[in-house]
């Protein structure tokens, strides 16, 4: 990335949108001067500029909500930033993971949708760090075999909770089920954003 490229506006600023690598949810947009942009390139943690304090502003400085860059590209007018980072943590102030939860359609982004993305972040980092005592860990060291033995066997209990007419049942092992579905999609490398987008496409009639 050349920051000469760049072209900032009469303030010295380029808008900066921060995209989750992962999930590729988009989390804020926020605002770069050249000093930012150039910290944010040297320690590969998002940096911005605040417009209202007019000072420089290292995300999760206070929060500790920081983000770690994956990349950095820049559209074809070069007055536009696009950041993927791994979130530690939330990236709005307010506590949710995205800024974007208002719609201009009237609906509210949903608290529980909201907590899959989240679930599937803590599934990656007990993947990647592995701790004690985890269950998680436990079924990514004992690998896809057993990964998937639990996909079959929780599937199977869904199926029989629901002849059962069983409610609550059904209800806890629905949530197992898609638990470790996101457990077999993090061991396979796929983001559940990707399945997300084929359940949207086929609504909108794309498949």
């Amino acid at each position: 990335m050349s920051i000469e490229n760049i072209k900032f506006d009469e303030n010295g600023l380029v808008p900066a949108i921060v995209q989750d690598a992962q999930t590729k949810e988009i989390l804020t947009l926020a605002y770069m001067n050249e000093e930012s942009l150039k910290k944010s390139i040297e320690t590969k943690e998002t940096w911005f500029f605040s417009r209202s304090r007019q000072e420089l502003w290292y995300k999760g400085e206070t929060s500790g909500n920081t983000q770690n860059i994956v990349s950095m590209t820049y559209d074809c007018d070069g007055d536009a930033i696009v950041v993927e980072v791994e979130p530690n943590g939330p990236a709005c102030h307010n506590g949710t993971i995205s800024c974007f939860t208002e719609s201009l359609l009237g609906e509210k982004t949903s608290e529980s949708a909201e907590f899959l993305l989240k679930l599937e972040k803590i599934i990656a980092q007990r993947e990647a760090e592995r701790p004690e005592e985890s269950y998680t860990t436990y079924l990514f060291e004992k690998g896809v075999d057993k990964i998937l033995k639990k996909v079959g066997e929780e599937s199977a209990e869904v199926i029989i909770a629901a002849k059962n007419r069983d409610s609550k049942e059904l209800k806890w092992e629905s949530a197992d089920l898609i638990f470790h579905l996101l457990v077999l999609l993090k061991e396979q490398g796929l983001p559940f954003a990707e399945v997300l987008k084929v359940l949207e496409e086929r609504h909108a009639g794309k498949e």
